[in-house]
């Protein structure tokens, strides 16, 4: 069973892909964990990667499917979920020709609805610690002491990325590149919907569902 699984900052998409992971065995490829893999080995990709990435551009298309593919052709034999990519209609060509070329398919893409005030909230109040990383929420995880981290006694803080203006331009990037690959997968008959409002446990059962629906 191979999965893409679709959604704005704060749906959820990374908790089920571990969720599938731990119940069918399917891998979760992030695009963005592969790029960071590979600038921490050092290998040739990661140093063009990193060279790109030092002078504030992004890294292109083409580069990242080639990490992508390498990742699904280890990886095929297991079912794969695709976590937040592709992120654009030209990732999402550069994908199908991959797929074609391994002789694979989609079999759906699953995408995870919530509102904007929901990803505030959720991402909004992400507390992480300055020293080891941690991270916490002022609602859904607080440390046990305010401002300090449980852990070490760091000191918790806001991540730029996780202001409420950095939220807002990711947001609004994140709408005007997905809309059109809603609807190119919508197209194609692969698009299923879950409402990602509820809280975990009440989510479960409908995305359960869908599962057995794909796998049947």
């Amino acid at each position: 069973m191979n999965l893409i699984f679709l959604g704005q900052q704060g749906a959820g998409k990374g908790t089920f892909a571990q969720y599938l992971g731990n119940t069918k065995g399917l891998v979760q490829i992030s695009a963005g964990d592969l790029l960071r893999a590979e600038v921490k080995a050092e290998t040739e990709t990661g140093k063009k990667a990193k060279e790109i990435m030092n002078k504030g551009l992004l890294v292109p298309d083409e580069l990242i499917a080639e990490l992508i593919e390498k990742k699904i052709e280890k990886e095929k034999n297991n079912g794969i979920i695709l976590d937040g990519y592709p992120r654009t209609l030209k990732q999402a060509e550069l994908l199908e020709n991959i797929i074609n070329h391994l002789n694979m398919k989609i079999n759906a893409v699953i995408n995870f609805t919530i509102s904007d005030e929901t990803t505030f909230e959720r991402i909004g109040g992400r507390l992480t610690c300055k020293t080891c990383n941690k991270v916490y929420h002022e609602k859904f995880l607080p440390p046990k002491e305010k401002g300090k981290c449980d852990v070490d006694g760091g000191e918790l803080i806001i991540r730029e990325d996780d202001k409420k203006q950095a939220i807002m331009k990711r947001l609004e990037e994140y709408k005007k590149q997905t809309k059109p690959l809603i609807d190119y997968y919508k197209e194609k008959g692969l698009l299923k919907e879950v409402d990602a409002e509820p809280i975990l446990d009440k989510i479960k059962p409908i995305f359960d569902e869908i599962i057995k629906e794909i796998e049947n």
